[in-house]
């Protein structure tokens, strides 16, 4: 049986390994299209190789390399779902070096070269999903406002696995909130803010990332405990739409502002994950009055 990574995490007798490991995937998150070869990671993280990927395969049931390698071509596949850089240009972009091995290497993990790929997803895409839709949702407005968010760090645990596992996630906001409460720092006005940074459309179901986190309204004094991190976003522009009603309905908003919206407004997504900020969940109050507001990434 697997232990959750939360379990493995309380099970490593030294912290220091727990750190190093914390301090390697904000190194790949923020650089995985870069060059990252083994004297970089041990460089990064004050640890052999070896060890590390032991670590790295107990949490993540893959190789550090395994790990990379995998983000890259989900990342070519959003790039090629929706964006029209060229596929030289879309693989230079996230790491592949060599155009050849890239297409290779995409083939092997989505069964058709990357240029089949994309006439099946974009720019059809969007057209085949509005009329796959129910005419309710197809026909029903989508209304936004473009606003920008001010530069702000969050602490946050992560998930991983399938977006529609509610039962999961709802244990990683559990978590999250008795830690914050431990620690005090919830206030009245604190901001609870998810991250979606997968596509489940692209990435397999097991691997899609999900992050649960608090917006902090002043610096940690310490460094968090255990597999929560910390992050700062960039001030940046999105498209904030509101979903009203439970967590499992967030799907017909969604599909409503990639059918509709995203073909009609003919906004250019940014390369940035995909925000919900929730309004009222930490009140419980009847489902269909939960708020959620999505913010979409733009240029």
């Amino acid at each position: 049986m697997q232990l959750s990574n939360t379990r493995l995490a309380f099970r490593m007798k030294n912290d220091t390994q727990l750190e190093r490991y914390k301090l390697l995937m904000d190194y790949i998150d923020t650089y995985y299209k870069e060059d990252i070869n083994i004297a970089k990671i041990e460089q990064v993280c004050f640890y052999s190789y070896r060890n590390m990927n032991r670590i790295f395969m107990a949490l993540h049931q893959e190789t550090i390399g395994q790990y990379i390698k995998r983000v890259r071509l989900v990342k070519t596949a959003e790039y090629l779902k929706y964006s029209d850089q060229s596929i030289f240009d879309i693989a230079l972009e996230v790491g592949f070096s060599d155009v050849h091995a890239f297409s290779k290497a995409f083939k092997a993990r989505f069964k058709v070269p990357p240029a089949s790929y994309r006439k099946q997803v974009n720019p059809s895409f969007q057209t085949d999903l509005l009329l796959t839709l129910s005419p309710e949702v197809s026909c029903k407005p989508v209304d936004f406002s473009i606003e920008y968010l001010e530069e702000f760090d969050m602490l946050y645990l992560e998930y991983q696995g399938a977006y529609d596992n509610l039962k999961d996630i709802e244990e990683k906001w559990e978590s999250l909130w008795l830690y914050v409460e431990q620690q005090e720092l919830v206030q009245e006005d604190s901001v609870f803010v998810a991250e979606i940074l997968d596509d489940n459309d692209i990435c397999d179901d097991v691997f899609c990332r999900y992050h649960a986190g608090l917006i902090l309204d002043k610096p940690l004094k310490r460094d968090p405990d255990g597999l929560f991190r910390l992050k700062t976003h960039k001030r940046q522009k999105y498209a904030k739409f509101l979903h009203q009603g439970p967590d499992e309905k967030a799907v017909e908003t969604y599909n409503s502002i990639y059918a509709q919206w995203l073909t009609q407004a003919k906004y250019e997504l940014a390369d940035l994950p995909t925000l919900e900020f929730l309004i009222n969940h930490h009140l419980d109050p009847p489902k269909d009055q939960l708020l959620t507001e999505i913010y979409i990434p733009i240029e």
